[in-house]
């Protein structure tokens, strides 16, 4: 352990994506560690009712209106995380997912879209994010991602293509500076009772004619657990990822789905 991992006890987290959902529920857990967060997304309106929420939890709290698909937001983000708070700890790298479709009928433009916000937006952040915490000495990225990379969903195809070159990168980031104290994980998290959830619910059955009630009752009883995980389940899975404890974890994906996944 690198001797100033062990003095640090508050860190800065930028959470992406931080206003509602998963990535609410990754900022409310840090915050509750004690750590100062900045959560980014798109709303300002969103964003500021999360950091009135957030705001008694922690020394302090932050709102970034941020897209990450904006080629100037990687850069915008990082001076604001360092202008408020110096530099950052932790990076959990959450966006919302692409609108739900077929790989036959996903458009070129949506293709472009989906790559910039999953793909090429995340990673401008971490090639800016890495070197500087692995001269600091200490540093833990998080890529949300899905089980769909390991299980695709049929419905998912942007999701399932995207994620899956998502969790590619995030293992070979996880080699650049792992000497220098600094990890890169995926968290993988299946069905969650999320807006998202309800979303691709009421998408299938649009596109199936069949009731949303069923559609909801057969995707839980896929589930060994019986349920869909709630936020703060995928946040706690996260939250261990980014922790001092975790040091020796690298390179890896944390599968968060109450047993779904079939695959080994």
């Amino acid at each position: 352990m690198h001797a100033q991992e062990a003095a640090i006890t508050t860190r800065t987290a930028l959470v992406g994506g931080g206003a509602t959902g998963i990535g609410y529920a990754i900022a409310e857990r840090l915050a509750q560690s004690g750590h100062r967060v900045v959560i980014t997304g798109r709303r300002a309106d969103a964003l500021e009712a999360a950091v009135v929420r957030l705001g008694h939890r922690s020394g302090g709290a932050h709102a970034l209106v941020n897209d990450m698909a904006d080629p100037k937001a990687a850069a915008a983000a990082l001076d604001e995380v360092e202008n408020c708070y110096g530099g950052l700890d932790l990076l959990v790298l959450n966006a919302g997912g692409p609108p739900p479709g077929r790989i036959l009928d996903v458009a070129d433009q949506q293709w472009r879209d989906a790559f910039e916000l999953l793909v090429v937006g995340p990673l401008r952040l971490a090639r800016l994010a890495l070197p500087r915490m692995a001269e600091r000495g200490f540093g833990r990225v998080v890529f949300v991602t899905s089980t769909a990379v390991r299980q695709p969903q049929p419905d998912l195809a942007t999701s399932v293509v995207l994620r899956s070159a998502v969790t590619a990168a995030a293992k070979l980031l996880s080699r650049e500076f792992a000497a220098e104290g600094v990890t890169v994980n995926c968290v993988a998290p299946g069905a969650t009772a999320t807006e998202r959830r309800t979303q691709i619910l009421a998408n299938r059955a649009r596109a199936t004619g069949a009731g949303y009630d069923e559609l909801d009752a057969q995707d839980l009883e896929a589930i060994p657990a019986g349920r869909a995980a709630r936020p703060g389940e995928i946040a706690a899975a996260v939250a261990f990822l980014t922790s001092a404890d975790a040091g020796y974890i690298n390179g890896t994906v944390l599968t968060v789905d109450g047993g779904r996944t079939e695959t080994i």
